[in-house]
């Protein structure tokens, strides 16, 4: 939000910021989609009673709550989760895209309230 402050356009920090971020969400997505066949190694990060817990996690909630993607440590997870359980690639980044567009609009907007704009 520096970068606002310093007067960068606020339409092209959105863009860059939500950007950068859903790409991020797809590695984890490519990650859930297509690692599992790796899940036995010794290096593999998650054990398979939390990949259980997650995948359960998603069908009692749905799709939907990949809008909530941008939330600290819980978004990451959710991105990995929805590559697990195949959710269609188009809806997978319209979702998240909406719900980190949104946190960044809400973010860049309070920075304007509080600090304006030069």
């Amino acid at each position: 939000m520096a970068a606002q402050q310093r007067g960068f356009d606020p339409w092209l920090l959105l863009l860059v910021a939500t950007s950068g971020n859903v790409l991020g969400s797809v590695v984890n997505y490519a990650m859930g989609r297509y690692l599992l066949r790796f899940q036995g190694r010794r290096w593999f990060p998650f054990e398979a009673d939390g990949l259980q817990r997650g995948e359960r996690w998603f069908q009692r909630y749905g799709k939907w709550s990949l809008l909530l993607a941008w939330a600290p440590l819980v978004g990451d997870a959710l991105t990995f989760v929805a590559g697990m359980m195949r959710v269609h690639p188009t809806l997978f980044l319209l979702l998240v895209t909406i719900g980190k567009a949104s946190r960044y609009a809400v973010l860049l907007g309070i920075m304007t309230i509080l600090f304006g704009t030069e």
